[in-house]
């Protein structure tokens, strides 16, 4: 009997044990909390989906408690949608509370469609949110410049509200940012005086928002604010400064290319006088040649030879008279 006992007694802490372990076993791989969770939100999933998706690697809290949270919006979804979003890599939080904000907000917004646009990288939740609730942008500063070169600076505040419909394949922030400082540029660079700009800055905003830049985007713009624009530089006058600047370099080196070309001319004419006396002097050194041949032939006397010195020693002495007199009378006129 107290063998039995024993045994008895040793089989029931078994049992104890093994059910410990199976009740452990069985709570941290099925999630009964939140299975009692769903089914008093009247959300109800059952374990053998709770235990397939422990079994396929996806988190049921991230799954089974937005459904909660959108069923008790009034908006009912798949269990196994869920699921497939989450194993695609998106984010069921916020795509359900985007389609509960898209719910109590009146717009049409399907499940595939949030889930489209949520894998498609972009925010759902907070396009909701800027399509209920606009958002200002604000524009880099934007020069241009009026017809009259004078620079003007502008800044504009962009109202944009989300597109739902064009989210998936639609340009962002960037694209509208680019669109309206290029409409700025466009609109300042037509008008005829920058203080035609200064006097009607919402002329700006008229213009700009009549050229339909939200084409293609995933946004509407409702508004665009000239917030402040501010002159600048005088570009015509810096041109036309830079102009005749230019215009001044090329003539003067147009007047150094003509100095350059007379230097060169009056170097050649030197050499070409130098190369006249040149020929002179030759010229000169062959009359004692003839004069020695004159006497050889008999045709030069010696009387004729003394008659020639005396001629030439008198055309020197006149030579230098004269010029002492001409030297005399500049002094005098210098006096």
């Amino acid at each position: 009997m107290k063998d039995a006992a024993e045994l008895l007694g040793a089989g029931l802490i078994f049992i104890i044990i093994a059910a410990v372990i199976f009740a452990w076993i069985l709570f941290s791989f099925v999630p009964i909390r939140l299975y009692i969770e769903a089914w008093a939100s009247r959300s109800h999933v059952s374990l053998g989906t709770l235990v397939g998706m422990r079994l396929r690697k996806v988190d049921p809290k991230s799954v089974v408690r937005p459904r909660i949270n959108a069923t008790k919006a009034g908006i009912d979804l798949d269990i196994d949608s869920l699921e497939a979003h989450y194993l695609a890599g998106g984010d069921v939080h916020r795509v359900v509370g985007a389609l509960i904000s898209a719910d109590k907000a009146g717009i049409d917004l399907g499940f595939q469609q949030a889930c489209a646009i949520d894998l498609a990288g972009r925010d759902v939740l907070e396009a909701v949110q800027v399509s209920v609730n606009p958002k200002v942008i604000q524009t880099p500063r934007v020069a241009a410049v009026a017809k009259d070169g004078i620079q003007l600076i502008a800044i504009a505040r962009v109202t944009i509200r989300a597109n739902i419909h064009r989210l998936v394949g639609g340009a962002g922030e960037e694209t509208i940012l680019a669109r309206v400082g290029e409409g700025i540029v466009s609109t300042i660079g037509s008008a005829p005086s920058h203080k035609k700009v200064l006097e009607n800055p919402d002329a700006i905003s008229k213009t700009v928002l009549a050229k339909g830049l939200d084409s293609g985007t995933a946004f509407e713009i409702l508004s665009i604010d000239i917030a402040d624009v501010d002159v600048g530089k005088n570009i015509g006058a810096e041109l036309q400064t830079d102009q005749a600047e230019a215009d001044k370099r090329i003539a003067q080196a147009k007047a150094e290319e003509r100095r350059a070309m007379a230097v060169a001319e009056e170097q050649e004419m030197k050499a070409r006088v130098g190369e006249m006396r040149a020929k002179v002097v030759e010229a000169e050194a062959q009359i004692p040649l003839a004069m020695a041949d004159a006497f050889r032939s008999g045709n030069l006397g010696i009387m004729d030879f003394a008659r020639f010195r005396n001629m030439e020693s008198d055309t020197k002495m006149r030579t230098s008279i004269s010029s002492r007199d001409v030297k005399s009378k500049d002094s005098d006129s210098e006096t």
